[in-house]
């Protein structure tokens, strides 16, 4: 069994890292920088995927793949995007190795030297679009609505399990459209998407917003995103959506023979979310017991434990337990019937607590006698004893409570944790507090930049909902336009 975690009030990181690998979801690998998920975080993010593939089809686009590999010359093409990811860049030079002749097992082939060298993907803008210009060539292939689910590559040297590793799983949308209006609209959209995805699923509502010109995607005109909030009083940029303008569309010549006869470059957006989204969901529920899921996104949301003394009662429990499981399977809800008889039922409990099952099943013969079961919410830690008639109605609508109180939870916390100043004196003791704060800033990068070097705080967006009445910069004095959005951050 796994050893007791270390509390979130004494280190919240040391928790955090703790409880990832204790609870079986990954490990570091042995490529430094890089992760193993293991398979129960796989499966969590196979639900995260499944879900949010489904949500994109919905909206009208379709999946693709595109190479691994990007000629180092296609990233110098756009200018701003090629600043904003060299220092990240991992560069392959060589395709073959050799037999040391010394005997020191394998070297790389200097006769094997690539004519130009690749770039291993750190996001895909460059090769999609020099693979777009041979798609598009009229406004009837438009709009152009395209997915890939990949792993992308950023080297990384202080890394954290989900959060930050050199090499991850995403998915990143690209998108091509005829108008401007047209791709603001798919940007704005998308993130709507991911906000709707963060809040009914992930049970974690956010804040969406606008990035500043500093903290935009490079390349990208304009970058909405979601910003959640964790336990600890840090934000957490969830997914972003990026208008892109025609800035790629230019570098790699894409262009359409519009309805009037003309030609024009086309517009362009670009969306992603990734494996952060694990570190999010983890951050957001979790206890100093372990995992927290979300019934929507659980692998396992009901796990059948059988209660038992010698052969004769357990053959006749696992039985019912099979009964249940299958009835439960039925009406559509994910169960596991643990009748392994090599662990006890103790450790079994402890074992689903700590990977977050969102309701325990436990029956014995008094049960078995009484035609009911104990009913166990890992959200609350309530139990109750409920008959077996009508159980999987009552599991359901457990379930959705479960799923309910944990969104409702959150939107508390950002509501109780979200502090609204207008000195510099108490934007510190805000920060000091943790969460979100509202204040104005008086829009310049010099201001923003002094910001986060003298408090590690940096503004996470300019809120869609947020208060627009003028004021004053909290630092400089200088005219602001409206509040933004400050706080430190993963």
């Amino acid at each position: 069994m796994a050893s007791k975690l270390t509390s979130r009030d004494d280190d919240y990181s040391k928790w955090y890292n703790e409880l990832v690998v204790q609870a079986d979801l990954a490990q570091h690998s042995d490529v430094k920088g890089c992760m193993v998920i293991k398979p129960y975080g796989f499966a969590i993010w196979e639900r995260m995927k499944d879900v949010l593939d489904g949500m994109f089809k919905d909206t009208g686009h379709v999946n693709a793949y595109f190479p691994l590999f990007i000629p180092k010359s296609y990233l110098s093409k756009e200018a701003a995007h090629v600043e904003g990811f060299a220092k990240e860049c991992a560069v392959v030079t060589h395709y073959r190795l050799k037999n040391d002749p010394n005997g020191e097992g394998v070297v790389v082939d200097p006769d094997a030297r690539l004519e130009e060298e690749l770039i291993v993907r750190p996001t895909s803008e460059t090769i999609i679009w020099n693979t777009y210009k041979n798609w598009i060539q009229s406004y009837r292939d438009l709009p152009l609505l395209v997915n890939q689910w990949a792993n992308v590559v950023r080297w990384e040297m202080r890394t954290r399990l989900f959060l930050r590793t050199a090499e991850f799983l995403w998915q990143e949308g690209h998108t091509a459209h005829a108008t401007k209006d047209e791709a603001v609209e798919e940007a704005k959209k998308m993130l709507e998407v991911y906000a709707d995805f963060a809040e009914n699923h992930m049970a974690m509502p956010v804040v969406k917003g606008v990035k500043t010109e500093s903290e935009r995607f490079a390349g990208a005109e304009d970058t909405y995103c979601i910003e959640a909030l964790m336990q600890d009083g840090k934000a957490l940029q969830a997914g972003t959506s990026h208008f892109l303008g025609q800035n790629f569309a230019k570098a790699f010549d894409v262009t359409f023979a519009d309805k009037e006869g003309g030609k024009s470059h086309v517009w362009a957006t670009s969306w992603g979310v990734s494996t952060r989204l694990m570190g999010a969901l983890i951050m957001t529920h979790s206890d100093d017991q372990g995992l927290v899921l979300p019934p929507k996104l659980a692998p396992i949301e009901v796990v059948i434990v059988p209660i038992y003394k010698g052969q004769d009662q357990m053959d006749e429990i696992v039985a019912k337990c099979q009964e249940v499981a299958d009835e439960l399977k039925t009406a559509g809800i994910r169960v596991k019937l643990d009748d392994d008889d090599t662990k006890r039922s103790g450790w079994k409990f402890a074992e689903y607590e700590l990977k977050g099952v969102p309701l325990r099943i436990a029956m014995g013969p008094r049960d078995l006698a009484k035609g009911t079961c104990e009913l166990a919410r890992r959200d609350t830690k309530t139990k109750d004893f409920v008959s077996l008639d009508g159980l999987a109605a009552h599991v359901r609508t457990q379930l959705d409570d479960i799923q309910a109180t944990l969104t409702a939870s959150v939107h508390e916390r950002i509501k109780t944790h979200t502090h609204v100043v207008d000195t510099w004196e108490g934007f510190l003791e805000a920060l000091d507090k943790g969460g979100f704060v509202s204040a104005h800033w008086d829009g310049t990068a010099e201001t923003e930049e002094r910001i986060k070097q003298e408090t590690k705080a940096t503004i996470r967006c300019i809120p869609y909902e947020g208060d627009t009445t003028p004021g004053t910069c909290i630092k400089t004095g200088a005219p602001s336009a409206r509040r933004v959005l400050f706080a430190k951050a993963y």
